[in-house]
C-alpha cells in the first residue's frame, strides 16, 4: 500500500469527519491504528488539545 501524496478527509471510511481515515491513507497505515494512536495521545494530553487539533484538521483538510 503506498501513501497518498495529498492529505484529504476520507469519505468512505469516516466515523465522525474522516480525519483519522484521511491521515491513515496519507501515511499508508491501517485506519484502526491511527484511531487508536489518536485516542491514546489525546488521553495522555488531557483530551482537550487532541479535540482542538481534530477540529482544526476537520476545518482545514479538504474532503476527498
Amino acid at each position: 500500500m503506498s501513501a497518498s501524496s495529498k492529505l484529504f478527509r476520507s469519505r468512505e471510511d469516516k466515523v465522525i469527519a474522516g480525519v483519522c481515515a484521511g491521515l491513515a491513507d496519507w501515511l499508508g497505515w491501517d485506519v484502526q491504528t491511527v484511531r487508536i494512536l489518536y485516542v491514546i495521545i489525546s488521553i495522555f494530553s488531557a483530551a482537550f488539545p487532541g479535540t482542538i487539533v481534530y477540529l482544526i484538521l476537520w476545518a482545514v483538510m479538504p474532503e476527498q
